[in-house]
């Protein structure tokens, strides 16, 4: 085991081993880790966009967030995701570890092409948000008749 544990130790560039030790570090004052946070512009919400053909699809996960607190805009071919996870309420807590925040939110998401703004759709079910955005006609691929020159 030793020698795997070297070889592990001298591949690790200077940057990782650095992030550790702030890791350890952050960990001991009860902070977290120094990563960017749970609602922070780039991290959250955790999603996944993928082309259905005629519409793209959007997944964003949500858990804890109401219906009510999230609003979802849509132009050209971004989709802009807001909302807030609200803190839990009841007795006051000593917390020993956090990392389920709270607070608002805001993601924008470009997606390769437009879309028809006027039929979107989104649903939220069991902390998962799915936005189906359908494509605009001028998005949509055309079929181009060849002609001859006769």
């Amino acid at each position: 085991m030793w020698p795997t544990l070297f070889l592990n130790r001298l591949s690790a560039s200077p940057f990782d081993e650095l992030r550790r030790q702030m890791d350890r570090l952050l960990d001991d004052f009860n902070v977290g880790p120094a990563r960017p946070s749970l609602l922070s512009r780039a991290a959250y919400p955790a999603l996944n966009v993928w082309d259905a053909g005629d519409a793209l699809c959007v997944e964003a996960e949500l858990p804890g967030v109401d219906k009510g607190d999230v609003e979802i805009y849509a132009v050209g071919n971004e989709l802009t995701i807001k909302g807030r996870r609200a803190a839990v309420n009841g007795e006051k807590r000593t917390y020993h570890r956090q990392e389920r925040l709270c607070g608002q939110f805001t993601r924008v998401v470009t997606v390769p092409t437009e879309f028809d703004t006027e039929r979107v759709d989104a649903v939220l079910k069991d902390g998962v948000l799915s936005v189906r955005l359908p494509k605009a006609e001028s998005a949509k691929p055309r079929k181009i008749a060849v002609q001859t020159n006769d």
